[in-house]
Order: C-alpha cells, then structure tokens, then sequence
C-alpha cells in the first residue's frame, strides 16, 4: 500500500490509543478511542505534493515539550511520595491513574470511565535455595538481593518448588526461542530442569516453550555477551506462568548447561522456593473513548503508564507524548 493510500484508508477510521501499564509482565491498558485520528486527517488533508512533510514528522514537532515536562514532573512528585515508584497495584499507580482520568475529564470531551481487572501478586517467604550435583558432587549457589555477587535470583511469578532430589538437568539448544530448540534437546525436556540461555525472544515465550515440552522447572541464565550481562537480572515470566524458575549469572548457567551436555555427568539440581499465598489484586484502567468515529474500525497505538518498583518511570516519556497529542486537540 502506498503512503497516500494509507493515510486515505486512516482517514475512514477511528483510533485507539492504548497507554498500557506493564510491571512484571502485566498489560494495563488505558483505551482512548477515536479523536487522535483528527491530527492524521488533518494533515494528510493539508497537501497531497510529494515534497510535503511526513505525517510522522509534523505530529512529532507539534508536540510542546513543555507541557510533557509538566506531565512528568506531576509523575516524579506522585512517585516522590510513594516510595520513589508508580508501580502496578501500588498508591503511585493508582494515583497516576488518577492524573490521568481528571486531566482528560477536565481537559477533553472523552467518555472516560474506569473499569478493573484482577492480577496475580507475587512474593517469596525466604530466600530460594538452588544445588547442584554434577558428576556427584555437590555445589549450593549463592542468592543475593545484590546481583552483582549473586550466583542466581528468583524470578516473579515463579510457581513454589521443593525438590527432596536432584532433578536432571537438559540443556536447551541455540536459546530456545523456537519448538525445534526443544525438540532438538537431549535428553529430551519432558519431566526435567530445563537450561536455556537469554536471547533473541522474550523471556515469557521462553517459559511458554518451556510449559509446552512438560518441564519440571525452567532456568535461564545470562549470555555474557558484555559486562553488564554476566549477573543474574530481575525478570518476570508473566502473569500466565505456571513454572517453579530461576535466573543464573553466566558463570553458573554456563557451568550447568556444560554439564547437562554430557549425559555421562550425571547433572542435576535441587531447588526450593517458598512462594507466598497472595490474593489476587484488582488493577484499574482507565477508557476514554471519543464520541464520535467507527468502533469497528479502530486504530490502535499504545504506551504505558506505569513504572517499575525500582524507580519513578519518568525517562520513559513516551506513554506522555501521546497523552499530550490527545490533550493539545483541545
């Protein structure tokens, strides 16, 4: 389709604008319909002469930086108040929200409602224990909230795990982004500790293969591929996960998925993680929908709104730059 043509097609429909709050693998999503399609019928409307800005580039420079600074010093002074975070089902998220549907409600005549959605919460009792034997000898790993001297860290949303044995381990080939990886594993994965390395595809699809091929549990391990990608990281496999896991440095996933190679060395792992009993916790999005436009013909563009429990969020602007094509409509 040509670049005229689209923006002709564009101009037929309405818009979605999705800014999503996503924190451990979670979608949130605050749904805008319609209006912004405003903007593009505009300026596609302005000049059909082949010398005439993209309509990627005048929506670009339209947007008034210091209005998205306001935005994002009322995200800092949210944050600063709750715990330097906005991050999912906390006070900061919530009341992020909250500056959200008002400014809208205020500023725009979007139909803005709130609606919720329940979500699975995650925590550990104690500290995950991770052993191995390899060739019958024994090694226990190190855990640490610093990863920089962790051997592993838990990964949320883990299922609980108490193994009274020693598991055999099966490395993964390539990074296991793909069913032939797993189907080219030997031994086979089904009903043991699969091994794979990061890489190439998320890691929640790495934890889907992994459920598929029947794992017991699911390690992955850093690819060591620079200096800051040899500890163990902070991840989550997603709210869908039903797998006990882990994540290793490089060394000690290198260490295993060596081992798991050789049949012969008789590679396994013992590991426990005591996970909390958690009910789950409503999250609310906010829709603001236009008036007008055709709802079975819906363009759909997407940010988020939240941020991580590290941090505030506010360098990652760019749920605000959309926010504030809607509100400069107006």
């Amino acid at each position: 389709m040509s670049e005229q043509a689209e923006h002709s097609s564009i101009s037929n429909r309405s818009l979605k604008l999705i800014i999503a709050g996503i924190a451990a693998g979670i979608v949130i999503t605050i749904t805008i319909l319609g209006l912004a399609i405003a903007i593009f019928v505009k300026i596609n409307s302005s000049s059909t002469s082949d010398s005439s800005p993209s309509a990627g580039s005048l929506l670009g420079d339209s947007i008034r930086i210091e209005e998205l600074m306001d935005h994002l010093k009322e995200f800092q002074r949210i944050a600063t108040a709750n715990n330097g975070n906005r991050a999912v089902s906390t006070l900061g998220f919530n009341q992020t929200l909250d500056y959200i549907r008002d400014t809208l409600a205020i500023n725009t005549d979007f139909v803005v409602s709130n609606k919720y959605f329940p979500i699975r919460q995650f925590g550990l009792n104690s500290d995950p224990i991770l052993t191995s034997s390899i060739n019958g000898v024994d090694k226990t790993y190190i855990y640490s909230k610093n990863l920089a001297t962790a051997d592993f860290y838990h990964i949320d949303f883990s299922t609980a795990a108490d193994f009274s044995t020693f598991v055999p381990l099966t490395a993964i080939p390539n990074v296991g982004c793909s069913d032939s990886d797993w189907q080219s594993a030997n031994p086979p994965p089904n009903g043991r500790v699969a091994i794979v390395k990061r890489g190439i595809c998320a890691f929640s699809d790495k934890g889907a293969l992994a459920a598929k091929y029947n794992v017991t549990a699911l390690l992955i391990y850093n690819d060591g591929a620079s200096p800051d990608r040899v500890s163990p990281i902070a991840i989550a496999l997603g709210q869908e996960s039903f797998l006990p896991a882990l994540f290793l440095s490089f060394p000690v996933g290198q260490e295993l998925a060596n081992a798991a190679l050789n049949i012969s060395n008789n590679a396994g792992v013992r590991l426990a993680i005591n996970v909390k009993e958690l009910p789950l916790s409503p999250v609310g999005n906010i829709c603001a929908d236009t008036p007008t436009g055709d709802a079975n013909q819906t363009i759909i563009i997407g940010s988020h709104s939240d941020s991580v429990p590290a941090g505030p969020g506010i360098n990652d602007n760019g749920k605000l730059q959309w926010f504030e094509i809607l509100l400069m409509c107006f």
